[in-house]
């Protein structure tokens, strides 16, 4: 039995991820930043520990006496400065880490994390992937998956009142995808076993599709088989966003830079020479029946 840290509390990711490692036999705790999480991480029969990436020294309580810890940036929507935030939980990470002695981390990052300048959070999350890799005495494994499949359920309004699905990028895009399944297998995996050493990077994708074809896959799946794939300009999309409340740093770093990165190509430069190596088996087929169950759910 190893003691083993996960952050990110009990999303996609970490509440199938702390089902395995518990059903192993580890002895798993629980990040979360909300107390009324903690019932529920205790029904997995695992240890809340209630507190916020933010805070240094409750990091470092909760990274002490760790085999392995599993990192990731949990969103925040109020950032006033989304890559300061992602850069600052990254370092306050490896400052827990270096203090309490951890030797083996598994890093959720990003397809495009490979490049210091990258669009969106990429470039943050490259900062993070290089303040772990300083760590003398601890190996590290970064996890880069494409984009969530689940990211599509958002689309579903849109969907069934317009018969539109689309981003600011046309049909023809290529768009690396990935399960959060697939993920929390690969974690598992990584943490179960401990036998990745020095630093290493696992690149995660199920499928690789167009905008053309997620539309036809998605559309034939909840009885739309004429839906089509619609580019949006930057602004239009933009303001499209704001009007469903999400904040401009949001928009405009998690889907307006990242839309135009997918559109010119800039994200997958990397992942085009390790594609071969890279893990996943959940197909953009498959997803649509996990996705044709929400849509039927969301209209009743």
């Amino acid at each position: 039995m190893s003691n083993i840290t996960i952050t990110g509390s009990l999303g996609n990711i970490g509440q199938r991820l702390t089902r395995s490692l518990v059903a192993k036999g580890h002895r798993v705790t629980v990040i979360s930043s909300q107390p009324e999480r903690a019932a529920a991480i205790e029904a997995l029969q695992a240890i809340p520990a209630i507190g916020t990436v933010t805070d240094r020294d409750f990091l470092q309580r909760a990274f002490k006496d760790a085999d392995a810890v599993y990192t990731m940036i949990p969103p925040d929507f109020t950032a006033t400065d989304i890559r300061a935030y992602i850069k600052g939980v990254g370092e306050g990470y490896a400052a827990a880490i270096a203090q309490t002695g951890v030797k083996h981390v598994v890093n959720l990052s990003a397809i495009g994390s490979h490049r210091a300048d990258g669009p969106g959070p990429t470039g943050a999350n490259h900062h993070v992937e290089q303040q772990l890799n300083a760590l003398p005495d601890t190996h590290v494994l970064h996890l880069r998956p494409g984009m969530f499949y689940t990211n599509f359920l958002g689309s579903i309004p849109l969907i069934r009142y317009q018969q539109l699905i689309g981003s600011n990028y046309d049909a023809t895009a290529n768009i690396v995808l990935s399960h959060p399944e697939d993920i929390a297998a690969a974690a598992f995996e990584a943490l179960d076993t401990r036998a990745f050493i020095g630093k290493q990077v696992q690149y995660i994708a199920g499928d690789e599709q167009n905008g053309g074809a997620i539309a036809r896959i998605l559309g034939e799946a909840v009885g739309l088989p004429n839906l089509t794939w619609t580019a949006f300009p930057d602004e239009a999309m933009l303001q499209a966003l704001l009007q469903t409340g999400m904040s401009e740093q949001m928009a405009r770093v998690y889907i307006i830079e990242i839309g135009i990165a997918i559109r010119n190509g800039d994200l997958i430069d990397d992942y085009r020479l390790h594609q071969g190596q890279a893990s996943g088996k959940i197909t953009l087929a498959d997803f649509a029946r996990e996705f044709a169950a929400v849509y039927t759910a969301s209209a009743s």
